[in-house]
């Protein structure tokens, strides 16, 4: 741990990329308001840069469904005994909790036994499935820090103290330039058609969709033999989780680690695993097609606990079909090739997508998300 002079501790839990991003533009902005005060817990690379002290490393923690879970049990197990452990031996002032909830709401419940207080920010998808859980929720939770407006009354109605902070993609979606500016500064021709490869961040994604994704690139190059690929590479991966594949697709992608939104403004289409990355998409305004595959098992438990009809995040919001969603066995090479292809030769349509795409950031608030939070950290505390 870091030297006891840290005036306050917050242990802070961010499992996934995207809570990885929220999480070290979360403690930067608290450690601008009070540069005392300590973060620790699990996080990767971004939130290590923002300072935070990292246990557990995000990257070891990010998979998605219940047979995947479970390969991961040791590794998942040991990061809960760890910082279960830290909650007595290190007892941190505050816990903060981003999404992750299979996992986060155990550290919670460890988190009460400790009387440690809890808020939780990025407020996990209950409301579209396992809405039961908002009873655990109420017990467990001091207050709620929700990002998407609609989600503050369902948690009212639990009686849990909640506040809309906005959305922080509002926020950290910047782009510089225009579409063909930022091609050029990726090294790629503005004179041909760019598609982008978003595969996810977990590794069990990749294993289970880029396979898909990259037949239907294959597909798209044969129809658009000069068309270029770009692929953004998570935090949580590494190049070789990437490469192999690409090159057993006899593909030329160029991999980029850095500024994510230019390289989606360089775009004129993308196709999406379904996550956080279809609202930065959707923020920037590129057309896309959002795809997503579970196990069979996973798929078949989750068809009879969804909620909701819609799965991409940007479409939720928008509250109807902006970009088509492929799932399970429509997510296949020859579909997204189809849609992708409509995109990039048929203006109308993509003119169509652009335009309700750009009605989206108006829905998520006004922006200054992680700096509320901040405001709300410090709050918290200060009614200890």
């Amino acid at each position: 741990m870091t030297p006891a002079t840290a005036r306050r501790n917050i242990m802070i839990v961010a499992g996934e990329a995207s809570g990885d991003i929220y999480g070290a533009d979360l403690a930067r902005e608290a450690l601008k308001l009070d540069p005392s005060l300590h973060f620790f817990g699990i996080g990767g690379a971004r939130m290590r840069e923002a300072g935070v002290e990292t246990l557990v490393d995000s990257a070891d923690m990010a998979v998605v469904g219940l047979v995947e879970v479970l390969k991961h049990f040791d590794v998942i197990s040991g990061a809960f005994l760890k910082l279960k452990k830290a909650l007595s031996t290190d007892r941190p002032d505050l816990l903060i909790l981003i999404d992750y909830p299979g996992f986060n709401l155990r550290l919670a419940k460890a988190a009460r036994k400790a009387g440690v207080k809890v808020l939780y920010y990025i407020s996990p998808q209950i409301w579209a499935w396992r809405q039961g859980r908002v009873k655990k929720m109420a017990r467990l939770v001091d207050h709620m820090a929700v990002i998407l407006p609609f989600e503050a009354p369902f948690y009212e109605r639990a009686g849990i103290p909640v506040s809309f902070v906005g959305h922080p993609m509002t926020d950290l979606v910047k782009v510089r330039g225009e579409r063909d500016d930022a091609a050029a500064s990726f090294g790629l021709d503005p004179g041909r058609r760019i598609v982008g490869l978003f595969p996810g961040s977990r590794r069990n994604e990749i294993e289970r969709l880029l396979p898909v994704i990259t037949g239907a690139a294959v597909l798209l190059k044969r129809r658009f033999p000069d068309i270029q690929f770009v692929l953004p590479l998570a935090s949580t991966l590494r190049d070789a989780d990437i490469v192999p594949q690409l090159t057993a697709a006899g593909l030329e992608v160029t991999i980029s680690r850095e500024r994510i939104h230019d390289l989606i403004r360089a775009c004129d289409a993308v196709i999406s695993v379904s996550g956080t990355v279809t609202l930065e998409i959707a923020l920037v305004g590129t057309p896309m097609v959002i795809i997503y595959k579970l196990s069979p098992l996973t798929y078949q438990l989750a068809k009879r606990l969804v909620k909701v009809d819609k799965i991409g995040l940007c479409n939720i919001v928008a509250g109807e079909i902006v970009v088509r969603e492929l799932i399970q066995h429509e997510a296949n090479p020859a579909m997204i090739a189809d849609e992708i292809g409509s995109i990039l030769t048929d203006a109308g349509y993509a003119g169509t997508i652009r335009e309700k795409l750009a009605a989206i950031r108006e829905r998520l608030g006004g922006g200054g998300a992680s700096a509320n939070v901040a405001r709300l950290i410090l709050a918290t505390m200060e009614d200890q």
